[in-house]
């Protein structure tokens, strides 16, 4: 890929896993809106599609310093119970609101370490869910997992309880990455953990590898996916390194020296989806790649595949409930975060409280957006009524894409707008052109992790 396209487009720009994108809610806390709006979510969508659950299981013994996510450092266990116990309170305010049994088509741990917890106190959790629902013979249940702690009594408590996919943080084979991110396990362990779960019977196992982290090279990336090419998991989320350091100060433990440059770092991105592409991956959606069998994949082919906070999926459930600390609810029309601080979680918990400090309630301009944000992140393409007064947005949106269409990026007609095989690792770029909280932003500091 020419490094002038590089150059031009590697700006600061959202992931898109939602829109509006944090930065941009509303700052008042809106309970009533919220609530109203997962509420009447709930009652037109439960029946028929079901709803995804989101647990989020924040501790961790050691802190990644790449990583951006809300965490707790501690080795002191006792912390599970306690917090397990405040999640199931707080799934109880939904029951109580949802006034009926919620059909559960999707089920995802993350963090955090979910394998920090042990099998017994995960299987409180996940038995205490399950008690009080109904899940689909449909319904994909997850969960992340760490190399080094995931062991066979955890693959074999949450297969017990219907867990069918596992995700497994990799990031790089590269001793020397691994030991400056501080996410060390050697490929011995990972192979282990991998067979282990396929001798259990799980169908979809996924690998975390990150592109653009400090002292990686194409050497890094060449050993890594030689390494991928034995494991063979079924799905690979091979994304870009977000250096957020004024976000996360983890990451000042190393300098913008250690990082590869712009024109490395895609040349790194470049080389790895080569290597995955010459051993049989097949790309679904921005930074994603998974093997033809595997169920992402048909989903993505079917034009049935979905995004939401946990990335891709193959249901399309609109309402999506975030239960934890700093999880993050969706409604479709509405976005409520919990508080990001485990005493304040609790406490707000024990009072009878929704945990939430943050909602942001979507206008129908927003809503509109939304909807092609989400087409374009996993078709690559979207359409609309050249006839609807919305459509007046896309004016303004060819405008903005003018830079991208000449360089053959995307391809735009009246009621359509592609993104381009060419495009594909620019498909945040493309967004960004919908993107009417960015047009109006006047804030000049910077919010996001660059795009590439």
């Amino acid at each position: 890929m020419a490094t002038s396209l590089i150059r031009k487009y590697n700006i600061p720009g959202p992931r898109y896993t939602s829109y509006p994108t944090v930065p941009f809610w509303k700052e008042e806390l809106d309970l009533t809106g919220w609530k109203k709006q997962l509420k009447k979510t709930f009652n037109l969508t439960n029946k028929k599609e079901g709803i995804s659950l989101y647990i989020h299981l924040p501790f961790c013994e050691s802190l990644c310093t790449y990583c951006g996510c809300t965490t707790r450092i501690t080795i002191n266990h006792a912390v599970e119970k306690p917090y397990i116990d405040t999640v199931l309170k707080e799934w109880e305010m939904y029951l109580k609101l949802f006034g009926d049994v919620p059909e559960i088509t999707e089920i995802h741990l993350g963090g955090g370490t979910p394998t920090f917890f042990s099998p017994e106190n995960l299987a409180i959790l996940i038995e205490g869910i399950k008690q009080t629902v109904h899940v689909r013979k449909d319904a994909e249940l997850g969960f992340e997992g760490h190399p080094n702690n995931t062991t066979e009594a955890h693959l074999i408590t949450l297969y017990n309880l219907g867990f069918r996919r596992v995700s497994f943080g990799i990031q790089d084979f590269d001793p020397k990455v691994q030991k400056v991110i501080n996410r060390i396990q050697t490929y011995e362990q990972v192979e282990k953990v991998v067979d282990q779960a396929r001798a259990i019977g799980y169908s979809s196992i996924n690998f975390d590898l990150i592109y653009g982290l400090p002292l990686q090279t194409t050497d890094s990336i060449h050993d890594t996916f030689n390494k991928v090419k034995n494991l063979q998991p079924d799905r690979i989320a091979f994304y870009s390194y977000a250096h957020v350091p004024w976000v996360k100060p983890g990451q000042r433990m190393f300098t913008e020296k250690d990082l590869p440059s712009n024109e490395e770092k895609r040349e790194l991105y470049e080389l790895g989806k080569k290597l995955l592409t010459e051993i049989g991956y097949l790309e679904i959606g921005m930074d994603h790649f998974s093997l033809p069998n595997d169920a992402l994949y048909l989903a993505a082919n079917n034009g049935n595949m979905h995004r939401n906070f946990m990335g891709y999926t193959t249901n399309h459930s609109m309402l999506c409930v975030g239960l934890g600390v700093s999880a993050i609810g969706d409604s479709w029309r509405a976005y409520g975060q919990n508080l990001k601080k485990v005493e304040k979680y609790k406490n707000a918990v024990e009072g009878g409280e929704f945990p939430i400090f943050k909602t942001h309630v979507l206008s129908e301009q927003e809503a509109f957006i939304r909807r092609h944000i989400t087409n374009l992140m996993c078709q690559f393409e979207t359409t609309w009524e050249c006839s609807n007064e919305d459509a007046k947005i896309f004016e303004e949106v060819e405008q903005r894409l003018s830079d991208m269409i000449k360089d053959g990026l995307v391809e735009y007609k009246p009621g359509s707008l592609t993104i381009t095989k060419l495009g594909r690792p620019f498909a945040r770029n493309a967004c960004m052109a919908l993107d009417i909280s960015l047009w109006k932003e006047t804030d000049t500091s910077q919010k996001f992790s660059l795009t590439i």
